[in-house]
């Protein structure tokens, strides 16, 4: 039994304006030859300024999609092998999984609403899960490992040393994983299907995270 706990110059130009003097005495008599050479000093010819190019920008996300808008409402805590899911009315928008590996959770926010959360097991100590920021580089819905020999269900990687999220028919508190991150397989399945490459995994450990709090990782 786990406890539950959500993981997140405008330079002002300046114009210096510089006054002829007018200086007070006699008038000045200019004699003809000075006058015809002013005469024919050359115009400056106007140069056509060139607009500048467009520069692409790239799209902002809306400034509140990494904000907490919505928790799920878990009326028990989370068992191993349990997990919760509703996308009723939830927008469509960025998505970000948190992971805290001391209340022993995983929550995916779409938008900011949290549309999943399931207990997990997690790396041993001699082959721990690492904290930190991670972005999803890989996706294989009947992943075997490479070191391991074993099925990887819904693998959604996160390092290229192996650690990843994937589904586990081991879901008890007993077992221990080398780093990844398991879940129940069929809840590894609807994340699956949420996220694409390059979406952000938040891994941390003890960190709360309330309804109107801010995922500053993401």
């Amino acid at each position: 039994m786990t406890t539950r706990a959500i993981a997140f110059a405008v330079l002002g130009g300046s114009a210096v304006l510089i006054g002829g003097l007018a200086l007070s005495g006699s008038p000045v008599k200019v004699r003809a030859v000075e006058a015809a050479r002013v005469a024919k000093a050359p115009v400056a010819t106007p140069v056509a300024k060139v607009p500048p190019k467009p520069v692409a920008v790239a799209a902002e996300e809306p400034v509140d999609a990494y904000v907490v808008k919505r928790v799920l409402n878990v009326p028990e805590p989370l068992r191993h092998g349990a997990y919760y899911w509703d996308t009723e009315g939830v927008p469509e928008g960025p998505i970000v999984i948190t992971v805290d590996l001391m209340a022993q959770t995983l929550s995916i926010f779409r938008s900011g609403y949290e549309i999943g959360t399931a207990a997990v097991i997690y790396g041993a100590d001699e082959k721990p899960t690492p904290l930190g920021v991670f972005k999803i580089t890989q996706k294989d819905a009947h992943h075997v490992s490479n070191l391991y020999g074993a099925p990887m269900p819904y693998m959604m990687r996160l390092t290229n040393d192996g650690v990843s999220i994937h589904g586990s028919a081991l879901m008890d508190g007993k077992y221990a994983t080398h780093g990844c991150v398991g879940v129940p397989t069929a809840f590894a399945k609807l994340i699956f299907e949420q996220v694409k490459l390059g979406d952000r995994v938040i891994v941390t450990s003890g960190e709360m995270l309330a309804r109107g709090g801010r995922i500053t990782a993401a």
